[in-house]
């Protein structure tokens, strides 16, 4: 539908603003390892300090449309960072210039404030989480379902097995406020509870989803997934609380799985979908009249949408019922490598109605591509 861009860089991640005055904006995310190895392919991180070089951009993108009729993406912006392993945009008010943080490959969160007059994204300053030689692997906002005025939370993985807490003080400057051992070995996903942010879930290369509570403190989960019935047979790579249905989070893994789970009961999955290739990203679909959608990075075998049916009631209240069904509602396979980075667009593009606007990135073709869905 519309021509790719060549990010030069390997591509891994795309993340749209969700800014209500800067919802045209999106980041994408490069890393380059000199002697290139994927994510998630024979893990890229070393057992101990070396002195492998990565480095990586965050490419700033505009969308408009022309005369009307079509949309068109625009580079804006390139910042030279060392390799980009995740970014999110912090859910801000429209009084609060839109705000992201990057994890990168030697152990810092680079934060950046989007100008909206100047159109220009603004270093506000790495914060160091951990020693140059471990990788921050991926990183999540606590306030997705209320904007705030500062910024939210911030929940970090890291490449030795740690999760790192980080939380604005009384001016809103962000600090470590706590890190722990987690997981056993690479911690590729942690993500909060959207409905109640004293929770949050990681997963890794241990086959663990596990649970915490930042009311029990961090010296154990509350909760790790042992029964046979939710394990998992390789790493779990993603995690997402959906953000218009309580209690339900997507859960992706090496094993091509797609699984959801009701949190309250998160020793069993509620469903589980066969999305292959290799789920590395998770995203539910932005709107509430679109609940059931959830965009899945399969990195083997490319981009796809998949429909959840029969899981939730017309009030976005889950049924209870296990076993509910579900389909690829549509697939998009135009890349040419390894299916990495890939989001939906939070504005509301009126000459397609019905049809969201989704940003994709691939790693060995350095391709950014959009299409809808």
């Amino acid at each position: 539908m519309y021509a790719p861009f060549d990010t030069i860089l390997p591509a891994d991640s795309v993340e749209f603003c969700p800014h209500p005055d800067a919802k045209n904006i999106f980041v994408c995310g490069t890393y380059k390892l000199e002697e290139e190895q994927p994510l998630g392919e024979s893990p890229p991180v070393p057992s101990a300090p070396t002195s492998q070089t990565r480095r990586g951009q965050c490419l700033v993108f505009g969308v408009h449309s022309e005369e009307d009729v079509s949309l068109c993406a625009s580079k804006m912006q390139e910042i030279s960072l060392p390799a980009v392993l995740d970014l999110k945009w912090c859910h801000t008010t429209q009084g609060r210039r839109p705000l992201l943080a990057v994890a990168d490959a030697e152990g810092c969160i680079d934060i950046f404030e989007w100008d909206i007059e100047q159109k220009h994204l603004h270093a506000s300053g790495p914060l160091r989480i951990a020693p140059s030689h471990v990788l921050c692997l991926s990183l999540d906002w606590s306030n997705r379902r209320s904007p705030t005025s500062t910024a939210g939370s911030l929940a970090v993985s890291l490449s030795d097995g740690r999760l790192a807490l980080l939380e604005p003080d009384q001016t809103g400057q962000l600090s470590v406020t706590d890190t722990w051992a987690a997981h056993d070995h690479e911690p590729w996903i942690v993500a909060w509870d959207y409905w109640n942010t004293n929770v949050m879930f990681s997963g890794g290369d241990d086959l663990r989803l596990k649970i915490w509570d930042k009311r029990q403190g961090f010296e154990q989960p509350v909760t790790v997934n042992r029964r046979r019935a939710s394990r998992f047979d390789a790493g779990v790579t993603s995690i997402q609380s959906h953000p218009n249905v309580e209690h339900i989070i997507a859960v992706g893994s090496y094993d091509s799985t797609v699984r959801l789970f009701d949190v309250r009961k998160p020793l069993t999955p509620l469903t589980q979908a066969d999305v292959g290739g290799g789920a590395w990203r998770v995203k539910w679909h932005p709107s509430p009249s679109r609940t059931h959608d959830l965009l899945v990075a399969a990195m083997h075998d490319g981009f796809k949408i998949v429909r959840f049916r029969d899981m939730w009631n017309k009030h976005d209240s889950h049924s209870g019922e296990t076993g509910g069904k579900w389909e690829i509602q549509k697939r998009y396979d135009e890349h040419a490598s390894l299916a990495y980075g890939v989001d939906w667009s939070h504005h509301s593009w009126q000459n397609q109605p019905g049809q969201t606007l989704i940003a994709s990135a691939s790693f060995y073709d350095h391709a950014l591509h959009l299409w809808r869905g």
